[in-house]
């Protein structure tokens, strides 16, 4: 299906990041992967799209900076002639109650998954206007709709995300651009893996389906954001939680 096409997908050497790459390398696009700093991960993500026939390159790469968000993307757009696809899925979580907060984690929250997606969004987005096509995929979260005691920084990062969405989306419909954010809920990731039995048996309570999301699954969804099918779809925020936020 997208055969041809060139993609970046950040966060993507674990969980949901990963998923998408993979999916997106086994419909024949040329992906490139960012990572923070797990280089044994994304390492593993390229073997296992090779072992699947797929070509994914793995570069590292710290969204929050400016500097090197640039450098890499401006890499990666020269060596493929442009991008067509952007996926924002790097995210960090540092929860703890509001009253507890320290400053350095509501930032650093802020500065990873919401800073991080609007400077590759504006890093990627030239091209994509040269080249009058692009699809923007935002991997938001039912806690940006619906918040989560606790998560404080991560619920305002990733309603910004929301925003961030629509904006762009306005900005850019009329070069052929779309731009769309999926919120997933509870979904097995190392984040969720994280939790105790106690609190993965309380998420769950309030899910109707009663299990958690599967990180595929928000990948087939994001692969469908990239398609042709959906080209007439922007600014929209999917929800894909098993009932949690409806």
């Amino acid at each position: 299906m997208f055969t041809g096409k060139t993609a970046i997908v950040t966060g993507g050497s674990r969980g949901i990041g990963r998923a998408i790459a993979l999916a997106l390398a086994a419909q024949h696009a040329r992906v490139a992967i960012l990572y923070a700093g797990n280089q044994a991960a994304a390492e593993e993500t390229v073997s296992l799209a090779c072992e699947a026939g797929g070509e994914i390159i793995a570069r590292r790469c710290d969204v929050s900076d400016s500097a090197q968000v640039k450098q890499v993307c401006d890499e990666l757009i020269a060596g493929w002639g442009g991008v067509d696809f952007l996926i924002n899925c790097a995210g960090i979580t540092r929860d703890g109650l509001m009253l507890r907060m320290k400053d350095e984690d509501f930032d650093a929250v802020l500065s990873t998954n919401l800073r991080g997606a609007f400077l590759m969004t504006r890093a990627c987005s030239a091209s994509m206007v040269k080249r009058r096509f692009g699809r923007i995929v935002n991997i938001s979260s039912v806690s940006g709709l619906m918040g989560n005691a606790g998560q404080a920084n991560y619920s305002a990062a990733k309603a910004g995300m929301i925003g961030l969405t629509k904006s762009v989306a306005r900005e850019l419909a009329a070069r052929g651009i779309t731009c769309n954010a999926i919120a997933p809920g509870f979904v097995e990731t190392d984040m969720t893996a994280a939790l105790s039995d106690k609190a993965i048996e309380a998420a769950l309570s309030s899910v109707p389906m009663k299990r958690m999301g599967k990180p595929e699954e928000i990948a087939a969804l994001a692969c469908f954001l990239c398609s042709d099918p959906a080209g007439y779809m922007t600014g929209e925020v999917i929800r894909m939680d098993g009932g949690l936020a409806m």
